[in-house]
């Protein structure tokens, strides 16, 4: 699930973790756990453009099946992430 925010007034680092989420340990995207394992768990990559964020939102269910891929059960549309982008647009209001 795609959706975009106005970030003239926060970089994305604090944007994110105003909303629960935490650099994942590439550096590359941002992860909000649902438990206290591993999985599922939210997971963010940002795009930025011309002081706006593009988010790209999905549930990682569980992690890759087989050792060297990066292939995973995730879920990229639904309620459960709907209801997390807008709580994220109401977080950074």
């Amino acid at each position: 699930m795609k959706f975009t925010l106005n970030s003239n007034k926060l970089n994305p680092l604090t944007a994110m973790r105003l909303a629960g989420y935490h650099p994942d340990r590439f550096g590359k995207s941002y992860i909000r756990r649902l438990s206290g394992g591993d999985f599922p768990r939210f997971h963010v990559y940002l795009k930025e453009d011309l002081g706006n964020i593009e988010l790209n939102l999905h549930l990682d269910q569980k992690g890759a099946c087989y050792q060297g891929s990066t292939a995973h059960s995730g879920d990229y549309d639904g309620d459960v992430l709907e209801a997390e982008k807008e709580r994220i647009l109401y977080i950074l209001k």
